[in-house]
C-alpha cells in the first residue's frame, strides 16, 4: 500500500506540470472558464502537498531498525578492566609514606622474630602485637572517615562511606574483649581483610600508590599475626620477667 502511494506521489508532480502548461491561457479566447481553471489548479496544488507529506512519512518509516546491543564506551570498559591495585604505582608514593609504613610493620615482624629466636611463645608479646593490630585497624577506619570530609573529595559522606569507616573500629574493640589470644588474633586478621576489601573493592577512591601500600601492609601484618598464633599454640610458653634480660619458664 505504501509503495503504491509512493509511486503515485512521485508521478503527480510531473502530471501537474503538463496540466499547468495545458491550462495556461495561450490567447484571449480560451475554451475553459477562469473560475473553473482556478478551482482545478487549487485541487492540483492540494494533491501535490499531500504527495509530499506522503513521501516524508514513507521516508520516516523506511529507516532500518537496529537490534544490535550498544557497545559500552571506552571509559566504561577501561574502568571494568582496570585492576584493583597496581604494585608498580608504589614508586609514585611519597618517601615519608614509605618510611612511616616501614616503621608501622616493625612491631608486627619483631614479635614472631623474637619467638623464633627463643623457640618459645610469649603471651605478653602476643597480646601486645594483637593490641597494636587492633589500633592499626581502628586507624584504617579513621582514614576513611577523614577522607570523606575533605571538600571536593570523590568519597562522599554518605551512609556507605561513613558506616564502613566505623566497622574496623568495632572489630578492634571486639578483639580487645576476647580473653583467648587465638580468638583475638583471628578476629583482628579478619578485620584487616575486611578493611582491605572495603578500600579496594567497595570504596575504591584512594590513589593508586596508597592502595598498593595498603595491600603490602595488610598482607605483612596478617601474616606476622598468623605466625605469632602458630607459636602461641604449638611452642612452649614462657613469660617475661620483670628483670631485664631474664625470662622465667612457665610451670
Amino acid at each position: 500500500m505504501f509503495r503504491f502511494i509512493q509511486q503515485c506521489g512521485f508521478q503527480i508532480p510531473s502530471k501537474i506540470i503538463h496540466l499547468q502548461r495545458f491550462l495556461q491561457p495561450r490567447n484571449s479566447s480560451c475554451s475553459f472558464p477562469l473560475e473553473y481553471r482556478r478551482s482545478f489548479l487549487s485541487k492540483l496544488q492540494l494533491s501535490k502537498r499531500a504527495s509530499l507529506c506522503t513521501t516524508k512519512i514513507l521516508g520516516f518509516h523506511s529507516s532500518a531498525c537496529s537490534w544490535e546491543k550498544k557497545r559500552p564506551s571506552e571509559s566504561t570498559s577501561d574502568k571494568q578492566d582496570a585492576p584493583l591495585f597496581d604494585l608498580a604505582s608504589l614508586k609514585d608514593s611519597p618517601k615519608p609514606a614509605i618510611y612511616v609504613a616501614a616503621s608501622v610493620l616493625f612491631p608486627f615482624v619483631s614479635v614472631p622474630l623474637v619467638m623464633a629466636i627463643q623457640k618459645a611463645s610469649y603471651p605478653e608479646l602476643a597480646f601486645a602485637e594483637i593490641a597494636y593490630a587492633a589500633c592499626i585497624l581502628s586507624f584504617l577506619g579513621g582514614i576513611r572517615w577523614g577522607f570523606t570530609l575533605l571538600e571536593g573529595s570523590p568519597a562522599k559522606p554518605d551512609w556507605l562511606n561513613l558506616g564502613n569507616s566505623i566497622v574496623p573500629s568495632l572489630i578492634a574493640w571486639i578483639t580487645l574483649l576476647c580473653k583467648d589470644l587465638t580468638s583475638a588474633g583471628i578476629m583482628v586478621i579478619i578485620g584487616l581483610m575486611i578493611a582491605l576489601n572495603n578500600d579496594l573493592v567497595l570504596l575504591p577512591t584512594y590513589p593508586n600508590w596508597f592502595k598498593a601500600l595498603l595491600v603490602i601492609l595488610t598482607i605483612v601484618a596478617a601474616f606476622a599475626t598468623c605466625v605469632t598464633l602458630i607459636y602461641v599454640n604449638f611452642f612452649p610458653e614462657r613469660y617475661l620477667s620483670f628483670k631485664l634480660g631474664e625470662t622465667e619458664d612457665s610451670k
